[in-house]
């Protein structure tokens, strides 16, 4: 199952796109001889909940947009994503919508003068509910690993909370740090 298993980066995902380039996830399963897709299942105002809320630095409850995403490759589920804006950047914008965005939210986000200079992320491992077992088409008793990144700007102030689930058995992640 090795040719199966997906080492994945998170560099792409945090760089705006330029040159009209489509989005990251297609490109770099392109770029690997795949096809990779994604789909937004809902999208609009939300009511932050505690998690969201502090990764953001709001108040729980507050009003954010969020996009729901279900990620594939090769037509197989692979990843099921919560995005999660403050309310005052993506009100009013296609990131409250539910249709591509060209070059992806973080290009769009560049346009608007939200220009990501950092981002956390942490990674755990657990069993998933009865229904991302559903959504992700996984085996008996297969864990995921779930994602939290948030993603600053030059003032240090949240632009994006990301909350990403995806299979465990078919997941490589691959962190690079570059110090100075």
């Amino acid at each position: 199952m090795a040719e199966d298993r997906w080492t994945s980066a998170s560099m792409p995902y945090l760089v705006p796109r330029t040159g009209g380039q489509g989005d990251a996830w297609s490109e770099e399963a392109a770029a690997r001889g795949r096809r990779g897709g994604q789909r937004i299942v809902s999208a609009g105002e939300a009511t932050a909940s505690g998690e969201v809320a502090a990764l953001l630095g709001l108040a729980e409850g507050e009003t954010v947009v969020v996009r729901r995403r279900l990620i594939d490759l090769d037509g197989v589920p692979c990843e099921l994503t919560d995005t999660y804006y403050p309310y005052a950047i993506a009100a009013g914008t296609p990131l409250a919508g539910t249709a591509k965005i060209r070059g992806g939210a973080v290009t769009f986000l560049a346009a608007l003068g939200h220009l990501g200079v950092r981002a956390s992320e942490q990674v755990t491992a657990r069993m998933p509910t009865e229904e991302e077992h559903d959504r992700l088409a996984l085996g008996p008793a297969e864990p995921v690993l779930r994602i939290t990144r948030v993603t600053y700007d030059a003032a240090d102030r949240p632009l994006q909370a990301d909350l990403m689930l995806m299979p465990a058995s078919r997941q490589q992640l691959r962190y690079e740090i570059r110090m100075g």
